[in-house]
C-alpha cells in the first residue's frame, strides 16, 4: 500500500508535519474504524470501545436506513419541493404550465404541489418512518397552510 493511501482502509494513524516559521508541528490523527466490504457495498465497523456519543450517533444513522421509506412519498415530496423552486425562480409562471411540461394532469399537479406547504418536522418524520401516512393520504386530505393544523390532521389520522 502506498503512503498516500495510508491509513484509509484500516483506520490507522496517520501523522502529518506542517511546517511552520518556528518549526514543524507534528500532527496525528486517529478515527477507529475498519472499512468492510458486504456485497456491492462498502460498511464501516467501529471498534467496540468508541465513545458513547458515537455509537448513539450510528444508532440514530442505522435506525433512519432501517426505516421503511414510502419512495412513492418521497418522489412526490421531492417532486412538490422542486415545482415550487421553479415557481420561486419564475422559471414557470403557475402550476398550468408545470402540470403542462411534466404531461400530468393539472388536479393532480396542484394536489401534489400543496405536499411542499408541510411542516419541516413532519416531513422529518414522514422520511424517518415515524408517521404512518401514504402518498394517497396526503394528496387525498385537505391539509391547511397552518403547521399546527398539520400536525394536529396527521396525528389524529383525519388527513
Amino acid at each position: 500500500m502506498s503512503k498516500k493511501h495510508y491509513g484509509k482502509q484500516t483506520g490507522r494513524p496517520v501523522t502529518h508535519e506542517i511546517p511552520m516559521p518556528a518549526g514543524g508541528v507534528r500532527l496525528e490523527t486517529f478515527v477507529p474504524w475498519t472499512l468492510v466490504k458486504r456485497g456491492a457495498k462498502k460498511q464501516i465497523i467501529t471498534p467496540l470501545d468508541a465513545p458513547q456519543e458515537f455509537l448513539s450517533e450510528a444508532a440514530l444513522e442505522r435506525e433512519a436506513r432501517a426505516a421503511g421509506q414510502d419512495s412513492a412519498l418521497m418522489r412526490a415530496l421531492g417532486l412538490a419541493h422542486h415545482w415550487q423552486r421553479l415557481l420561486d425562480e419564475g422559471r414557470f409562471s403557475s402550476m398550468t404550465e408545470i402540470a403542462a411540461a411534466e404531461g400530468i394532469d393539472l388536479s393532480q399537479a396542484s394536489k401534489m404541489s400543496r405536499l411542499a406547504q408541510l411542516a419541516p418536522d413532519l416531513i422529518e418524520a414522514l422520511a424517518l418512518g415515524h408517521l404512518d401516512v401514504g402518498v394517497s393520504q396526503l394528496l387525498r386530505g385537505k391539509l391547511s397552510a397552518s403547521w399546527l393544523a398539520q400536525r394536529e390532521a396527521l396525528a389524529t389520522g383525519l388527513c
